[in-house]
């Protein structure tokens, strides 16, 4: 009986121990999303500005731009899948990985070669792990991300898009990443980036009606310098989103750690009274029997 109680207690100390860590990991957590979802509203109005000057370009100025044009026959295509550096985030990365590999299929029944690029240590581990080859990697800058990263990725993603699928490049490009729709909630989205898809909110700003444009230079140039500003914005969301996605994700995964921790600290107790009580019964039913023994002795 000593021996359980000892094992019950060494318990009761571990999940206490396990209780303040996940305790303390969600508090971080949960300080660390109004951080990025500042970042994500903060960085807002720009890439609102940029989408509408470039719908305003692609619309008033029809240029045949490399762009904007849909290929004749898409042969390879980019799928660019934001995972995070670290774990401890319940289904977050398992769910990103999975939507990337329905897209690759997607892809492939449609006679595309998927072409994967790979932000995150999670999604770089596990390709390697599979032994599925990717164009690209990057890697720890995915909890605070930086703009230099979304230039780095734009960069990339356009060489390859320039190139085209002919030259070992890209026809289109795809992004796979989550968006933070609550704090319980954080839903896989994919956007087509390339060919241009103009994108824009259901506002009543983005909804009024914009006046005709004259364009000085001439609009192929202003397209020029806009669509990878453009491109950049809206890698960097992806960035943001998937980074304030992720926190939610280590606050919930933190939250159900710390109530199951809770759970066994309370089992393990009962467990442990319930020992301690048996331990006192035998005792008194030892020392009963001993003096009744002693009694029928005389």
């Amino acid at each position: 009986m000593g021996a359980q109680l000892r094992v019950y207690k060494q318990k009761i100390a571990t999940a206490q121990t396990t209780k303040k860590i996940t305790k303390a990991m969600e508090l971080i957590a949960a300080s660390r999303i109004q951080k990025a979802m500042a970042r994500v509203r903060a960085a807002g109005p720009f890439a609102r500005a940029v989408t509408r000057a470039v719908s305003a370009v692609a619309t008033h100025s029809n240029i045949d731009h490399p762009l904007t044009r849909e290929p004749e026959t898409i042969r390879r295509s980019a799928v660019v899948i934001f995972s995070s550096d670290r774990g401890l985030a319940g289904a977050f990365n398992s769910q990103i990985l999975r939507e990337g590999l329905e897209v690759a299929e997607l892809l492939r029944e449609q006679g595309k070669e998927p072409v994967f690029y790979l932000v995150g240590r999670k999604a770089v581990g596990y390709f390697q792990f599979r032994r599925i080859a990717s164009a690209g990697e990057w890697i720890g800058d995915t909890d605070t991300p930086h703009f230099h990263t979304a230039e780095q990725i734009a960069a990339e993603l356009l060489s390859a898009f320039e190139r085209g699928g002919e030259a070992d490049g890209v026809d289109e490009i795809t992004l796979v990443y989550n968006r933070f729709v609550s704090m319980m909630t954080q839903s896989p989205e994919r956007v087509r980036l390339l060919p241009l898809e103009v994108v824009e909110s259901d506002d009543e700003e983005s909804a009024q009606v914009y006046p005709a444009y004259e364009f000085e230079p001439d609009g192929a140039e202003v397209l020029d310098a806009l669509l990878p500003v453009y491109v950049q914005s809206r890698v960097f969301n992806a960035l943001l989103q998937s980074s304030a996605a992720k926190h939610a994700a280590t606050q919930k995964a933190m939250k159900s750690a710390s109530d199951n921790a809770d759970k066994l600290i309370t089992d393990y107790t009962r467990l442990r009274n319930n020992a301690r009580q048996a331990e006192i019964t035998q005792q008194i039913a030892e020392i009963v029997g001993g003096a009744d023994a002693l009694a029928s002795g005389k």
